[in-house]
């Protein structure tokens, strides 16, 4: 077995990315694009899903939701219980629990079954995805550590692009349990092909000298922090309160074909990748101002769409800006947190990690009461307001990471130790 070299925080590191330290990188963005596929592959096969399953589809559809609130909590509570153990079979467990989530959502019989799978899923998903990008700046040189986050969390914005639509065409092929199977399988092969390619992956520890009041308080009681999550909530919530519900929104206020609707989610979706390998270089550089950019760009998206929607070049537009400007945020977010506590990385993207995944919960329950109570121009003219406020957060927020006023800067990027297979 080979070495990874230690990675420094010296800005005058030379040292290069090995072509297996990105063999590594890419394992971990195949596994949250199984994860996250894994999540939403009710949405494709939702009706025949449901006939399956003898339920309702606002009961089958309800398993989504269970699954992000298991996610929330799972996500910030892994990293207090992992202790000492390798981070690596960590992953490769998480991996296998998500597998078993998959084939018991493949054989359910009914609702409870299906709910019994889908917290399991819920474990596996809120463990890799919240570790994925705390161990990904480990992995590689410090000069490539936010673009090795980007490609961490890409299979995020792949599972939408490609994720879901490969799964659904599975699923009108063979029936939609051969679609949970075949994620199932894939769960199994990663898992297996995780233990050899990472290295060993111990705790990282808090360097000597560091500020014991800092590290030792809660997160939440670090003011930049506290700001940090707000303004994700807010604008998360924006978010899914009006993408739950964008394909009503395009048929209600465009009129285009099926076809036509179908393309503008790929072009969403094609703009979202462009999003997040873009983004992440930006957020190296300034978090704070380009998470805050991005609310800037959903909540201009938004507007758009409400008082041009019926125009289809104006639509094309709208979509394109919002997949551009929200594709980046899960990234950019990452990175901002992990800027504000360099040296508890697990603990600070759990956190993330459960605080947006809860958010999505939420943005849905609030998108579908506003859709019930005036409609899809209602749920865009909130969202676009929540898209607003998340600015104001941002821009008056006394946040360190980022340039805000105020405050200490930690670090500029996580700092990780020496770790080798």
């Amino acid at each position: 077995m080979g070495s990874y070299a230690p990675v420094t925080d010296s800005g005058t590191d030379l040292r290069r990315t090995t072509p297996r330290q990105w063999a590594a990188i890419a394992v971990l963005s195949l596994s949250t694009f199984v994860v996250v596929t894994s999540e939403m592959l009710p949405v494709g096969v939702l009706t025949p899903m449901a006939e399956g399953l003898g339920i309702s589809t606002g009961n089958t559809g309800l398993s989504l939701t269970i699954t992000g609130l298991v996610t929330a909590v799972t996500a910030p509570a892994v990293p207090r219980l992992l202790g000492t153990l390798d981070r690596r079979l960590v992953l490769a467990v998480a991996m296998l629990v998500l597998a078993a989530g998959n084939a018991l959502t493949a054989v359910a019989n009914g609702f409870g079954p299906l709910l019994v799978s889908r917290i399991i899923l819920g474990i596996g998903m809120g463990t890799v995805w919240g570790l994925a990008a705390a161990v990904a700046p480990r992995l590689v040189a410090p000069r490539d550590a936010a673009l090795a986050v980007s490609f961490a969390v890409s299979g995020v914005a792949a599972a939408s692009v490609a994720g879901v639509p490969l799964g659904t065409f599975i699923g009108n092929a063979f029936g939609w349990r051969a679609a949970f199977t075949t994620l199932s399988v894939a769960a199994v092969v990663l898992a297996a092909v995780l233990l050899p390619v990472l290295p060993r992956l111990p705790r990282v520890t808090a360097p000597a000298g560091g500020d014991p009041h800092t590290d030792r308080r809660p997160l939440l009681r670090i003011p930049a922090v506290a700001v940090g999550l707000a303004l994700i909530t807010v604008l998360v919530t924006a978010h899914f309160a009006a993408y739950t519900y964008v394909r009503p929104v395009l048929e209600d206020r465009t009129g285009l074909t099926p076809g036509a609707i179908a393309g503008l989610l790929l072009l969403y979706g094609v703009f979202g990748l462009i999003g997040n390998f873009v983004t992440g270089a930006l957020a190296a550089r300034r978090a704070r101002l380009t998470v805050t950019a991005l609310a800037t760009g959903i909540g201009v998206s938004l507007v758009l769409l409400a008082l041009f929607g019926a125009l289809a070049g104006v639509t094309a537009l709208s979509i394109a800006l919002w997949g551009l400007t929200y594709g980046g945020l899960s990234v950019a977010g990452q990175i901002w947190m992990t800027q504000l506590a360099p040296h508890r990385a697990e603990h600070i993207t759990g956190l993330y990690v459960g605080v947006f995944t809860a958010a999505i919960a939420l943005g849905a329950f609030i998108g579908g009461t506003l859709v019930e109570a005036g409609g899809v121009t209602l749920v865009l003219w909130s969202a676009a307001i929540l898209s607003l406020l998340a600015v104001v957060i941002g821009l008056s927020g006394r946040t360190p990471g980022g340039g805000g006023p105020g405050g200490r800067r930690e670090s500029a990027a996580p700092r990780a130790e020496a770790v080798r297979t």
